[in-house]
């Protein structure tokens, strides 16, 4: 798609980090643009100021965890702005530790968002682009769908997840005009260590006694998240990949390298590396 001026985009968990800037992003070049999330304060505002920039914008309540929720969003988009052209499959959150403590009620939370809302986007607008035969996907995954790394296996098992299904999605797609990115970055300034902020009660109760607290836990990726790229650099680079319709969008350069480490050793039959994506 190399001509963004006019079209309309819509970005799940866009409301703060990379989904935010990648609704900016869009508005520079002309788009209109729907913004989903599940926090409504930040929702309203992030709304409000690219409307204030110039940018036609709505903003709808979205779980993209809920197939509803996701089919409201396609026919909230089209009755704004009658068509979807680039759909970034975003929102996600993050759990972790190891594997074998994770509550199921938190895999479950991960999975519902991560790869769900995922597996949710792509069903319910998937279609509307092949009918009108032009349109991109971009799915957020992660270095975490390409390279692994210790007490984070739910985030980790979720974005290669996401990845599989993305790679297999430009497969069935190829001929359609319909083209397809998978994002993954390393750190990226976002609040995803801060994600329990938005988990169901369900999910608390079960985090409670375990060996580290919640915010004893997230507070280690605080670090690391705040070390990261900013997400404007993120979303020019996706904005590019939609433009050239390239598939792997990997910010990060140290990425590629890891990456193809990883691969030496599944070829050489030897045990993962230690890694922090990168």
């Amino acid at each position: 798609m190399e001509q963004l001026t006019g079209k309309v985009a819509v970005v799940t968990g866009g409301a703060s980090g990379i989904g935010r800037a990648l609704a900016d992003r869009f508005a520079t070049e002309g788009m209109k643009v729907v913004l989903a999330d599940v926090e409504d304060p930040g929702l309203e505002a992030a709304v409000e100021e690219l409307r204030a920039s110039g940018a036609e914008a709505i903003g709808v309540h979205t779980d993209v965890s809920v197939a509803a929720d996701v089919v409201h969003l396609r026919d909230a988009a089209l009755q704004a702005f009658d068509a979807v052209h680039v759909v970034c499959n975003n929102a996600g959150v993050g759990a972790g530790g190891p594997i074998w403590t994770v509550p199921l009620e938190s895999w479950r939370w991960i999975l519902g968002v991560n790869l769900w809302g995922v597996i949710h986007g792509v069903h319910v607008f998937t279609p509307l682009l092949v009918d009108q035969g032009e349109g991109h996907i971009v799915n957020t995954a992660s270095a975490a769908g390409i390279l692994s790394a210790p007490y984070l296996g739910p985030y980790v098992t979720t974005k290669h997840a996401v990845v599989a299904l993305s790679e297999s999605l430009a497969l069935d797609l190829a001929g359609t005009g319909v083209g397809v990115s998978a994002l993954c970055p390393m750190w990226v300034r976002t609040r995803i260590h801060e994600s329990f902020r938005n988990a169901p009660p369900e999910v608390l109760d079960a985090e409670q006694g375990r060996d580290l607290s919640i915010a004893d836990r997230l507070s280690l990726l605080a670090s690391f998240v705040e070390s990261g790229l900013d997400p404007a650099v993120v979303a020019e680079q996706v904005a590019q990949a939609v433009r050239a319709n390239r598939f792997y969008v990997l910010p990060h350069p140290t990425v590629k390298a890891a990456a193809v480490e990883r691969a030496r050793r599944i070829a050489d039959g030897e045990a993962p590396a230690m890694s922090v994506f990168g």
